[in-house]
This record gives structure tokens, sequence and C-alpha cells, in this order.
């Protein structure tokens, strides 16, 4: 997620996170002052987008110049607001300009840095390596600030944008700034891509799995128990694991594992994935990825745990770190574990950051990030607590890690392997314009960045005579901005969806559904609209699909029997 999200990963990109002037609130006489009154005034008011605009550059007014670029460039302190009005409607756009700590777009969050000689710094992480931090304040000065003389680096739950902003204009200024940013749109245009996706003439169901009254805190991951048809698993973001079971008296939850006061909460950070190991009903093995802080270091953690001998919890006993892997920053960290049809884990990394992907990890061989890893956990050897797959692509290779699979991936945020096919299905988290679906191969670069979906990107880390692969299907921001991957549908209640892969967007809601050949998109269509942000898709046994509601905390259900395929041209966007 951006998102997670976004995502996800999870974020408004825009004011949760902007860093705006930082000049004092200055009331202006006559006018509302507060929060409620600026909200309802630009809702009911359409605004002068033109004034908005001037509004938006005034220094002496919001200055919201001073720390955002609108043309895509990044190039300030704040989320570039390129394309911000294809990401979020009018009531979101005013809620991030008038709270904007409430959430904070992922690599956007305020970092304080304390040297060993007592200087003291705040400001977002442009770059990082093992040797030092460029930090940026918010009148755009870069901080080189040495590794060695760190004392300590922590993030703030504060945006740098200060509340109150409003109250620096008057509450029509206010609206025409939000009229302003209303016009931001990207062109549909996507190279190679479908101008337009066409809508079902009538759409899935969600349902509710468990009933509405069986609510979870921002549930990011869902699967059922192997073996069991009754018991299911939930993960919460912040640490959390359930076990529900449905009985005829109801369905009841109860705490599988508790890793709240281990996981690292916040943004891209937290529990989430989970992977149970294919001969889990003999072993009773299961995975759980999270992220965890060790001192000022955040690290990705897999652990192996056990079932009790019931199954009706975990067994209590203690867990076996399988890796652990160093972040850069708290963006980024990947967040999908699961076994392939070969019996072996497969864990997805991102690039960790920061935005842009600026020291070039994804296309680093010597680091796991941004990349799919693949471990044999049955099997430690080398003083690891697994092994290396003999035809791993870069075992032998000298100057990459042996543990990766594939490489040159931002977000790959979810991913899935086909039953029938053993393709493995990447949703990829994007930058700035796109998002992308891959059918991801051995040894491969799927091009981040160098290039975002099908579009060049960076040449800063591109390599003679190298060899990118191209997405299966890269959406624009006019469309969503923070895919969630999901599942080829093989269930047995949709005959007409089987061999589609079914996927989404976290932040917009969009369920689409694709057809491919040859990893070229043959046919693709929107199926549905969801009723919350998700974090995750699942899958049953039977092959039926669920949706992991992030906002509402509830698991749906798609229901495919309300669906009608039949294409029509989408009346609007958004």
């Amino acid at each position: 997620m951006k998102s997670l999200l976004t995502g996800v990963w999870i974020v408004f990109a825009l004011g949760v996170g902007c860093l705006c002037s930082l000049a004092q609130p200055v009331p202006v006489p006559g006018s509302a002052t507060n929060e409620v009154a600026y909200e309802k005034f630009a809702m009911v008011q359409a605004g002068d987008a033109a004034h908005g605009q001037q509004v938006f550059t005034n220094l002496q007014a919001a200055g919201c110049v001073r720390c955002h670029t609108t043309d895509g460039s990044s190039g300030r302190v704040g989320p570039d607001l390129f394309a911000i009005a294809d990401k979020f409607p009018r009531a979101d756009l005013i809620r991030a300009v008038l709270k904007p700590s409430a959430e904070i777009d992922v690599g956007y969050d305020t970092t304080l840095i304390t040297t060993k000689d007592d200087e003291s710094y705040s400001g977002i992480i442009k770059q990082t390596t093992d040797e030092w931090v460029n930090l940026m304040g918010w009148d755009g000065k870069v901080f080189h600030i040495p590794t060695a003389n760190i004392q300590s680096l922590t993030t703030s739950p504060t945006s740098f944008m200060p509340a109150g902003l409003q109250s620096t204009m008057s509450p029509q200024d206010f609206a025409d700034l939000i009229a302003y940013l209303s016009t931001l749109h990207q062109s549909a245009q996507n190279a190679g891509m479908p101008a337009q996706i066409p809508l079902a003439t009538q759409s899935i169901t969600f349902r509710s799995f468990f009933g509405s009254d069986l609510k979870f805190e921002h549930p990011v991951w869902f699967c059922d128990v192997p073996g069991f048809t009754n018991r299911f698993v939930v993960l919460e973001h912040a640490g959390k694991s359930w076990l529900v079971e449905r009985t005829v008296t109801g369905d009841k939850k109860s705490v599988l594992m508790d890793l709240s006061h281990t996981v690292r909460y916040g943004g891209a950070t937290g529990l989430l994935g989970l992977a149970f190991h294919p001969h889990f009903a003999q072993n009773r093995k299961y995975y759980l990825t999270y992220q965890t802080l060790v001192g000022n270091d955040i690290y990705s953690v897999v652990v192996e745990r056990r079932f009790a001998a019931d199954f009706l919890g975990d067994s209590g006993e203690a867990g076996r770190e399988i890796i652990r892997i160093p972040a850069v920053t708290q963006d980024h960290n990947g967040a999908c574990l699961g076994f392939g049809p070969d019996g072996y884990l497969y864990l997805s990394m991102g690039d960790s950051g920061p935005q842009r992907d600026p020291e070039g990890h994804a296309q680093n061989l010597k680091l796991l990030l941004g990349k799919i890893l693949r471990l044999d956990v049955d099997h430690p050897a080398d003083g690891r607590e697994y092994g290396i797959p003999l035809d791993n692509p870069f075992r032998n290779n000298t100057n990459a890690l042996p543990e990766i699979w594939a490489y040159g991936l931002r977000e790959p945020w979810r991913f899935s392997f086909d039953h029938a096919t053993g393709d493995l299905w990447v949703g990829d988290v994007g930058q700035d314009r796109f998002e992308e679906v891959s059918i991801v191969r051995a040894g491969e670069n799927e091009g981040w960045n160098i290039y975002e979906g099908f579009t060049p990107f960076s040449e800063q880390y591109r390599r003679p005579r190298e060899q990118y692969v191209s997405p299966v299907f890269s959406y624009s921001h006019h469309e969503g901005v923070s895919v969630t991957g999901g599942y080829v549908y093989h269930g047995q209640k949709a005959p007409a969806m089987r061999g589609k892969y079914i996927f989404g967007d976290f932040q917009i809601g969009r369920v689409w559904a694709l057809t491919e050949t040859n990893r070229q998109l043959t046919s693709i269509l929107e199926i549905g609209r969801s009723p919350s942000r998700f974090a995750s898709f699942g899958e049953d046994a039977a092959g039926e699909l669920y949706l992991v509601g992030y906002d509402s905390g509830l698991i749906y259900k798609l229901d495919f029997s309300t669906l009608d395929p039949t294409p029509v041209a989408p009346k609007t966007q958004n």
C-alpha cells in the first residue's frame, strides 16, 4: 500500500504529510477560523480555481508552493501534487488541508535527528546510505548528516504542515484553493494500455462474511486455516492476529498471536502478512512477516511459529526467526509472503525508500530491497535459518545475493500464485503516475526505477544490455493510486470469471478482472467498487475470493452472482 498502501501505502498524498508554509496563522478579520466552518463553506462553494492557484503560490498566504510541486518532479520537501484530484475527492482534499497530521503520506513523516555533538534537525529524508543521511527542511535546505554522528533518529506523528493553516486566508480563499487542487488531473493516456477501462453492466456484491458485528482494527490479511472450512485468520496492522471460528451459534474470535509490543506500527510498517507451511497438517507451522524497531533501526522480519495440537490457537512455543532485513527508511518494506508450488517460501521486499529510490536499491543485486526472495525454510544451511534453493537464479553469481529470485520492484505489496499455471502475479505500487501488475519470473528485472509501468522514469541506474520486463497491465493515477494485488479466480460459483486475475485499487476502491496472453493484456473490466479501502484480497480452499476492508474493519466475500460482465463505457471518472 502506498499503500499501505499507498496507500500504501495507506495515506492521503496531499495535506496529510504536506509541508506548506510554516508562517504562524493570522486570523482574517471577520472570518471564521475553526475547521468545521471552513469545511462546511468549502463543501458548498464551488470556488474560483484561477484565484485558488494564486492562493497556492502566494507566499503571504498559504504559500503551498514553498513545499509542493505540481509537475511530477517531487523537487520539494512535500508530496508532489501532480494529479491529486484523480486521487482524492473534494471532501478528502478539504480534510487533508484542515487536518494535516491525521494520516501522513508514506515517505513524508517528519524525521527528527539528534547528533552526538548536540545538534538537532527535523525534516524529510531525501537520501540515505550507510555513511550519511540527507534531510530536507521545510525551506528546502538539505542537511548532510554523517551516520556515525547520529545519536538518535525518530519519526514524529505530527506533520510538518502546521494545523490551522486555513486561518491564514478567508473562507472564500480556502474554497478557491480547494477548487484549484480539484483541477489537478493526469491524462488518462498510458502507453500500451486502453484509454478507458469499461465497466460491467452489473457489478459484483460485497457481502460481510462474518457479519457487521464482528469487526477488526485496520485488518490487512485474511485466509482460511488449511484443512478447516470454518476457521480463519485475520491480521491487524498494529500487531494482533485473530483466529475466527464459525459455529452454529455464531462467529467467535480469539487472539492467535499478539505482537503489538514487538511490531513497529505506522504507515507502511506493521504486521503485514502470513503464510501456512505446505505440510501444515503435519507440522502445524505458519509464518508471519512484520517490521520491528531495534534502537533507531527498522527491520523486516519473518518468524516461524506453530499452531497448538488442537489447531485452536498458537502453541505458545518460542518462534524461530527465519530472516531479518534492515530497512533504510520506514517506506516500502514489502508485505507479502507465500509458499510457491515448488514448496519454497517467497517474500516480497520493497525498495525501502526514500521516495523515488534515489540510491537504486531495487537495481542493486547486493541488497535484498526491491526484490522477490526465495528461501528453503526446511533446510537451514551456511549459518542461516534457511537454505538457498539449488535453482535460485543468482545462487552462483558472486555479484548478487543468492536469496534473490527477481528484482526491480518498488513496493510489491501483494502477490499470489496461479494454481493452474504456477505464474506469480505481483501488484507493485507505483510512484507518481502509474501502478502496475506483473507476472514475475526467475531472474527477471521488473524495471524500477528505470521504468514506472511502461514509462521511462530515471536513467541513473540503467545498465547497458540489461533486459527490463514490462508489466502485464499498468494504470495511471487517473484510475487509482495504490494497487492491491489479488488472485486468479478458480472458484466454482462464477464460471465466467475462471482464469481471470481479480485485483483492485486500495484508495479508490475499484475492483477489476483481467485476462492476458503471453503476459500481454487481453481484456480489463471494472467489476465493482468496494465499500471500504482494502489492504488485501483473500482466497479460500475452494477458490472463492474475499476482500479485507481496512477502514470498515470487515471481511467481505465477493458475490459474483449479481455480476453482468457485459462491458459498458464509463460515464464519469472517480
